[in-house]
């Protein structure tokens, strides 16, 4: 695996250039959390001018690419800046365009956020965004209900491109002012001796027991992810290490990839932090962080509790021992390597708890706290050299991070301005509680389905995005609480990190370890039941999402569910012949939904 810094040009000159970009980049937004208040329509297009560079210049894979990028990029930075440098005249305006000019302004802003878009994650996102450009410019020639009545040209561009209605809308607001803080934090921790943390704590309390080496990357997988937001990001690094270890101890390879795919996309719904998306959430539904944060700890408890429950049928199946003891960390390394995200967490949380700060600002006082410890490693010295290479790391790798999540953000940000505008939205919500004759379940299911369809080649956050302003409306419509609504369509948004045909946890972790991929996703589809059974159950167990307002009930909830995950997990991966399999999943079932008749 190469590292961030191997994506910086060889040259001594260019490699500096890029170093002080993204330094400038990673101060800029730490800037704005110290700062105060900035019009949104200044700092969220100079975001975008800062991660133009990185997704269109740096990530180019040949020369032709390179200049086209470079271009690209200039004239996307050059539309940014001007619309931040004429925030003021702009405001006035309304968001309608006045002049040929601003309509190339916006033109250019387009094409050049889709392009970025297609650079940074491939086709699928950008064709839908391009698909809803059309539908809104041309969607007025659609016969039937799903045509719309028209918009002018220029007050449709102008929504999407000089008012708060699309690229610089509130999506693009949380990735200027949350999302890149928190990723930059993950990029401080992972510089640092944090990574090598997870691993000796995770091999300190797991290593010894049954299925060790599965559990220990279980845990770490976790611990990583939840800072990292990218399943497949969790894959190649905790993965590197991990999969050798389960390989070297006997671990069939189909198995040793499973565990690794299922806990790495486990780690996107893992809190504090979930990746992206729950900052997003925040953001739709209105609803505080820390109420997130508390209806989601007990569904994601209960992802790791069925696939722990799956690793210990593996290990009586393949008698898999735990890890040796000479192979397991010395007490002193645990201990010094788990302050290296222990403090910057601590921090993190007492600053949203104890502080009562925003969870931006309390990132910002955990990211200083992360970096002073960079100064110095493992073993407690302080080299130069390597204190240098550290931070280099860190701002190069929350550069590459924030300017992929943004532009995503981004493109998603068109399609949902398209929606608002146009109606559609409204239409399709109609025509899920239409096609589900308004009944509850049939709708939950029509979303799971449209979530896994988006999300084989949506990033996560996009496709919750997406599916949640069309089939969200309609599940509240049908009783679903707001947040209930949303952790639903999150959770079965994720269903693509580990469901063929489009996988990507699995390809990735099959090919490091040199699997056939459908076998490796057949045990993760095992491994990772309660992906598609957990958000069932939040809604036939609500309690379970109300721990803070009602702890004993969501308690109770929760333990009826983690029964029911237990034998359906048990009975795919342990039970091993048909009746017992049956029995066992079906008894699962009847426990996981007896909440809706409790």
């Amino acid at each position: 695996m190469g590292t961030p810094m191997d994506m910086l040009p060889k040259g001594r000159v260019h490699a500096a250039f890029w170093l002080v970009l993204a330094t400038a980049l990673v101060g800029y937004h730490l800037a704005l959390i110290f700062s105060g208040l900035v019009p949104n329509l200044v700092s969220r297009p100079l975001h975008m001018a800062f991660i133009l560079p990185f997704i269109l210049v740096l990530g180019a894979t040949g020369p032709a690419s390179r200049i086209s990028g470079a271009i690209i990029a200039i004239l996307g930075v050059a539309a940014a800046l001007w619309i931040a440098l004429n925030s003021d005249r702009l405001g006035d305006q309304y968001g309608v365009l006045e002049g040929n000019f601003q309509i190339i302004i916006a033109v250019v802003l387009l094409a050049v956020t889709l392009e970025a878009a297609r650079r940074a994650i491939g086709w699928p996102l950008p064709l839908v965004a391009g698909t809803a450009l059309l539908y809104g410019l041309f969607g007025q020639y659609v016969p039937g209900q799903f045509g719309h009545s028209g918009t002018p040209i220029n007050s449709f561009l102008g929504t999407l491109t000089i008012a708060e209605g699309g690229i610089w809308g509130s999506l693009t607001g949380v990735s200027v002012s949350v999302v890149s803080i928190f990723v930059i934090f993950g990029a401080v921790l992972n510089a640092g001796e944090a990574g090598q943390g997870f691993m000796n704590v995770a091999a300190a309390f797991a290593g010894r027991l049954n299925g060790g080496a599965a559990k220990v990357s279980v845990i770490s997988s976790a611990l990583f992810g939840s800072i990292s937001g990218s399943a497949s990001a969790n894959v190649a690094s905790t993965g590197a290490i991990t999969l050798p270890a389960m390989t070297k101890l006997g671990y069939p390879k189909r198995l040793a990839a499973a565990v690794e795919a299922v806990a790495s996309s486990g780690g996107q719904i893992m809190p504090p932090l979930m990746g992206a998306g729950a900052f997003v959430m925040v953001e739709l539904t209105g609803v505080p962080y820390t109420a997130i944060m508390s209806a989601a700890i007990l569904p994601a408890f209960l992802y790791f509790l069925a696939v722990w429950v799956g690793i210990n049928a593996y290990a009586r199946r393949f008698d898999l021992k735990g890890v040796d003891a000479a192979d397991r960390p010395a007490r002193r390394d645990v201990i010094v390597t788990s302050l290296f995200f222990l403090v910057p967490f601590t921090v993190l949380l007492w600053g949203m708890f104890g502080a009562k700060f925003t969870p931006e600002y309390a990132a910002a006082l955990a990211i200083l706290a992360g970096a002073l410890l960079l100064f110095v490693n493992g073993n407690l010295q302080c080299k130069r050299e390597q204190v240098a290479a550290r931070f280099a790391s860190a701002v190069v790798n929350a550069a590459r991070q924030v300017s992929m999540i943004a532009a995503i953000i981004l493109c998603a940000s068109i399609i949902i301005g398209v929606l608002s505008i146009t109606g559609l939205g409204v239409k399709v919500t109609s025509l899920i509680l239409e096609g589900a004759g308004g009944l509850l379940w049939p709708s939950l299911l029509l979303t799971a389905l449209a979530c896994l369809i988006l999300g084989m080649e949506v990033p996560t956050t996009a496709a919750y995005v997406i599916c949640v302003s069309v089939a969200g409306p309609a599940l509240t419509q049908l009783g679903l609480e707001p947040l209930q609504a949303h952790l639903f369509v999150f959770w079965f948004a994720l269903l693509s990190t580990i469901t063929p045909p489009v996988c990507g946890a699995v390809f990735i972790a099959a090919g490091m370890i040199g699997e056939n991929w459908l076998k490796v996703a057949l045990t993760a589809m095992a491994l990772g039941i309660g992906l598609y059974i957990i958000p069932l159950g939040m809604v036939a167990n609500p309690d379970m999402l109300r721990l803070a307002e009602s702890p004993v009930a969501a308690v109770i909830a929760t333990l009826r569910v983690a029964l029911g995950l237990s034998l359906i997990s048990y009975g795919l991966i342990g039970a091993r012949k048909l009746v017992p399999t049956v029995l066992m999943v079906a008894a699962g079932l009847c426990v996981v939904f007896s909440g809706v008749y409790v």
